[in-house]
């Protein structure tokens, strides 16, 4: 049985077949040209964009100094953030031999924290870590997505697509039916994009909340009626390397507003 059998009603497999898109599509597509008029003008606009909170909540941290501390993150990177090379922050996740292989901006974020600042070590996607990897990206935006495909991170990209692939859950549904076969076309009257991640940590007026992109990949996980793997696990960052490599050439869209 099909993945479509298990997860859609007849209406839906209708609106499916029916409502054939760009799954065709050469090249990278950012979601942003999946949305509506009116959802792009309201990511465009600083003011309107409901992201924008997390971005100054994030800045609040960065420049945070707290009693009986040596600095702030401000205090190294610039207090605007000026001293960050804003082409690297474009490149993660990196492959970085110092830290024993894949990092994400989020582990770099974090080591800073507990390392350089000498705070108490906050898990994978702690609210705090998700604001400053929200202000932080930020202030790439704009920047063209280019992760490194090449040397050691080739071997990993190999294990990162087999995962893009792999069937999943009790819809037995693979990350690639939806964002490759089946892009472009309409499931619960929304699009279905590319999937890419160049707008993370984005907005999702469903949920109403900042979410980074190991919360989105467990949302996704939780719709195939699978257990998903933990945020911050090797798994979702392989994940999070397929996906910034597949989006290599888009710019950076943080924080994106998305359905």
């Amino acid at each position: 049985m099909t993945w479509l059998r298990y997860c859609c009603t007849p209406a839906i497999l209708l609106v499916f077949m029916v409502c054939a898109g760009s799954a065709g599509a050469a090249g990278p597509v950012s979601g942003y040209d999946f949305l509506t008029p009116e959802t792009q003008a309201m990511q465009d606009d600083e003011f309107e964009n409901p992201g924008m909170v997390a971005v100054e909540r994030g800045e609040a941290l960065y420049q945070e100094h707290r009693p009986d501390e040596e600095y702030a993150c401000a205090d190294c990177h610039g207090s605007d953030g000026g001293k960050l090379d804003k082409q690297k922050l474009a490149s993660y996740p990196l492959f970085d031999p110092k830290f024993s292989g894949l990092v994400t901006l989020q582990d770099r974020i974090g080591h800073c924290w507990e390392i350089n600042m000498d705070r108490f070590p906050l898990e994978y996607d702690h609210p705090d870590l998700i604001l400053l990897e929200t202000y932080i990206r930020n202030l790439a935006r704009g920047e063209t997505v280019n992760v490194a495909t090449y040397g050691p991170v080739s071997e990993l990209l190999k294990e990162a697509e087999q995962l893009y692939r792999t069937r999943y859950g009790q819809i037995d549904m693979a990350c690639h039916h939806c964002h490759v076969q089946h892009q472009g076309q309409m499931l619960r009257g929304q699009r279905l994009s590319q999937g890419q991640a160049n707008g993370f940590p984005e907005y999702r007026l469903a949920k109403g909340n900042i979410t980074s992109l190991h919360q989105r990949l467990r949302q996704c996980f939780v719709s195939f009626r699978a257990e998903p793997f933990a945020p911050g696990s090797r798994e979702f960052k392989l994940l999070e390397l397929y996906l910034m490599s597949r989006g290599n050439g888009l710019k950076i869209e943080t924080p994106a507003v998305r359905f």
